[in-house]
């Protein structure tokens, strides 16, 4: 049962649709100013295009299905909280990991984005630096309060969604096919699988919404209003940003860059254009919505895991004057600096990918068992097109996730040193209450 809005607890239920569609966007946004153009590496433009359809396909059908999950259990667990009701503790145990990797490598792969574009602007400014007082500031903000964090992800995201309008209106007319497909045949399936996980750094973590279920005001009917609004927000950002963007400059200059809108802006308008200087400086609120809103959303994961007893106890208290978990969120970016200090951003994304998926194929099968398990509960949405839309997100997550073992063998072994790491760290410390 999830904690009343009194209990000491409990976190405050106050969130309207508008947050929820700030969230879901600000999410997932920076994957639309970084990231993705490593696919351009390994499959071209027009590879990775079809990588990016049939990830988007993915998330729509995902979300739909998933979001019956958020309203029938809205707890701040999310996924974990699905996985064990339908499958189990075992199962919850290992949704929860899968989302906590997720959730916890996203931000480090964006403070190097955001780093990177300091370091654009002011080149004496170290990336490494730029990067760890990032998780200093934005720790400090989500101490604040939900409210406040939550009206503060809403600015900046209105923000970024408006700069990626600009940036869009800007590069169209430099717009030329040939641009894009250069050098971009002959086609190789092996490079659009390869590119799989920076299709999915478009989309990565927007269902995060689902871990501030317990915040929202009439979960009922604003939960799937927020989602729905997202995702279909990101999948119009998501295919304009990337197809403009390969057509209005030489691409390969672009695809092993962490910033490559800015360099875009700077190749169509000239370097030493003031709208060049403007928009690197302006490029940092969709890097930042993103940042804020995944680590909001991390500390809930860990809180609600935790107060489960999945996790040390410690990490479910609440601060006693803004009723936010603090220790949750200093745990999330103790992480955070580990990964700064280990990782490079073409790993800390595909890792970040590896979890997400794994997530998903648990939460599609829980959502098939809860059918079979628990079929007159009460559930506010319901996927359409059932049992379509979950098996086609069920299926392309199975060959995601076997297109990014595939050809990341590396990354996929750490996922497993790091899943039994956190199965020995419940063992010593997870106490489940009976």
């Amino acid at each position: 049962m999830a904690a009343t809005n009194d209990a000491p607890d409990a976190l405050k239920k106050v969130l309207k649709p508008i947050h929820l569609w700030a969230i879901a966007v600000g999410l997932v946004i920076s994957g639309d100013y970084f990231g993705w153009n490593y696919g351009w590496s390994t499959a071209g433009t027009i590879g990775f295009l079809i990588a990016t359809v049939i990830i988007t396909i993915l998330y729509v059908t995902f979300i739909f299905s998933f979001t019956e999950l958020t309203t029938m259990i809205p707890q701040a667990g999310g996924p974990f909280s699905y996985a064990e009701r339908a499958l189990g503790p075992f199962w919850g145990l290992a949704a929860g990991y899968a989302t906590l990797i997720e959730f916890l490598l996203a931000p480090p792969a964006i403070a190097f984005a955001l780093g990177s574009y300091i370091h654009f602007l002011y080149p004496g400014i170290p990336v490494l630096s730029s990067a760890i007082a990032s998780y200093v500031i934005f720790t400090i903000i989500n101490f604040l309060g939900v409210k406040e964090s939550a009206t503060f992800t809403l600015f900046i995201t209105l923000l970024a969604v408006g700069e990626l309008f600009l940036y869009m209106g800007i590069v169209a007319p430099h717009f030329e096919i040939g641009n894009f497909t250069q050098d971009a045949f002959p086609l190789s399936w092996s490079g659009i699988f390869a590119a799989i996980p920076f299709a999915i750094w478009f989309y990565l973590a927007i269902e995060g919404v689902a871990m501030v279920a317990e915040e929202v005001d009439e979960p009922r009917k604003n939960i799937p209003k927020g989602y729905i609004y997202g995702i279909l927000t990101l999948v119009f950002l998501a295919l304009g940003v990337m197809i403009l963007t390969g057509g209005a400059t030489d691409w390969k200059q672009l695809s092993n860059l962490d910033y490559p809108l800015p360099e875009t802006i700077g190749q169509v308008l000239g370097k030493d254009n003031p709208l060049t200087k403007v928009f690197a400086s302006i490029g940092l609120f969709g890097l930042i919505a993103s940042f804020h809103s995944i680590m909001f959303g991390y500390s809930r994961e860990i809180f609600a895991m935790a107060r489960a007893g999945y996790l040390p106890k410690v990490l479910a208290r609440l601060h006693p004057r803004f009723k936010t978990p603090h220790w949750a969120l200093v745990a999330g970016g103790a992480i955070g600096f580990i990964s700064l200090l280990t990782g490079t951003t073409g790993q800390v994304i595909t890792l970040s990918a590896i979890g997400a998926v794994a997530m998903y194929i648990i939460s599609m099968v829980s959502l098939f068992v809860l059918r079979k398990k628990a079929p007159h509960a009460d559930r506010p949405f319901t996927a359409p097109l059932y049992p379509w839309f979950p098996a086609i997100a069920l299926v392309l997550s199975v060959f995601s996730f076997i297109a990014i073992a595939w050809f990341n063998p590396l990354e996929v072994s750490i996922f497993i040193a790091m899943l039994v790491t956190f199965l020995l760290g419940y063992k010593v410390f997870g106490r489940r209450e009976g």
